[in-house]
């Protein structure tokens, strides 16, 4: 077993979430005869086998735990990684933006340590499909096993090739396509041919002129409804006497760029729906 969220008990080899005192956590894989070894005490996984989810078990310390199922969002912030990962409030939004889901065929170039690339097979179902590429053998080797270890494999066909200007993707008439790659303008050309028409375009950067290089090409190779945005996230104090805001947000990560491929005539008519755009036109 692996990642397991419809169970209502702990089973041997099921994924768990450890939380501690402050609300310290650990994700485990819980096997008969393991522990984890914490400052706080060691938490033995026979005690845990066969409790209830939500059960609070404690250290030979003393000191309690509680035993959750790990959501999507604690398993990718805890996946090893060598480069910096997509965060979780940018991977919910994007998946919700392009209308990811249940039985669609979602084309990623750039798969990195896999959070986005778990994210979009776990969106997918078991009729779904997500082919990512990637250039550097070590970081798809290290991808292939974060994916193995949430149980999503079977989903995701990984391919080793670099982009060039010559050779795109081998893939047409995907649903979705995102790059996550530090110059996805001089492949929007590519994008363009492996997308279906009305089909769903992301991409994530970092500043501001890579993301007007990337409007250009957008509308060079008719996408419209194109949005730029980004993500900003802050928790709050959850204590009813004294709530307020924590000390620290989850700021600015990266300018999110979503478009659409459309058909377009060639009049002037056609070419100025390319010139706006945005959510502030359906807000008035």
């Amino acid at each position: 077993m692996t990642w397991n969220l419809h169970g209502t008990t702990v089973n041997d080899g099921d994924l768990a979430q450890l939380v501690g005192l402050r609300h310290k956590s650990f994700i485990v894989r819980i096997k008969q005869g393991g522990e984890l070894q914490t400052h706080r005490g060691i938490v033995r996984f026979d005690d845990i086998i066969g409790k209830p989810w939500g059960s609070r078990v404690r250290s030979h310390l003393g000191n309690p735990f509680y035993v959750l199922q790990p959501a999507l969002g604690d398993l990718l912030k805890e996946l090893p990684r060598n480069t910096q990962i997509l965060y979780p409030k940018d991977i919910g939004f994007i998946l919700i933006q392009m209308g990811i889901g249940e039985g669609q065929v979602v084309l990623e170039a750039g798969t990195g340590s896999g959070s986005l690339t778990s994210a979009m097979a776990f969106a997918v179902g078991n009729s779904g499909k997500v082919i990512t590429y990637e250039a550097r053998e070590e970081m798809q080797k290290l991808a292939r096993k974060n994916i193995s270890r949430l149980g999503l494999e079977d989903r995701v066909e990984f391919k080793l090739r670099e982009l060039t200007a010559e050779q795109g993707f081998d893939e047409e008439g995907v649903d979705a396509l995102f790059l996550d790659l530090p110059n996805p303008y001089d492949y929007i050309h590519h994008a363009r041919s492996a997308l279906k028409l009305g089909g769903f375009f992301g991409s994530i950067l970092p500043t501001a002129n890579q993301v007007s290089r990337l409007l250009l090409a957008l509308r060079q190779f008719d996408f419209a409804f194109v949005d730029v945005c980004e993500v900003l996230l802050r928790y709050y104090k959850p204590e009813p006497e004294r709530f307020r805001p924590v000390d620290r947000m989850v700021a600015h990560t990266g300018f999110l760029i979503f478009a659409r491929p459309v058909l377009l005539e060639n009049t002037n008519d056609s070419i100025d729906d390319l010139e706006e755009g945005g959510e502030e036109d359906i807000e008035d």
